[in-house]
């Protein structure tokens, strides 16, 4: 039913793109999703190292000793901020 698309249906598209979203707004859009898709590899990247991590780390840390964690928006962000962690609600007071 659809064949393979060749160059005039490719030229096609990106003129409808072009007028879709305007050749202004085109520049931002592909910052932004370039700039998604680094935090998802340094994400996917992290949850990575932090499995193989924890299955050769002891299941209970010495107390004190966790250093707090910081989340980076991608691998040459230096604005990292602290993780916040769930807060325990398990307790009743």
């Amino acid at each position: 039913m659809f064949g393979r698309l060749g160059a005039p249906e490719i030229i096609l598209i990106l003129v409808l793109i072009v007028l879709l979203f305007g050749a202004k707004k085109l520049p931002d859009m592909a910052r932004s999703l370039g700039k998604s898709a680094r935090i998802l590899k340094s994400e996917a990247k992290a949850m990575r190292s932090e499995g193989q991590d924890n299955a050769s780390a002891p299941a209970d840390p010495p107390a004190g000793s966790a250093a707090p964690r910081t989340i980076k928006a991608a691998p040459g962000d230096v604005s990292g901020r602290p993780a916040s962690e769930p807060a325990d609600r398990t307790t009743q007071h």
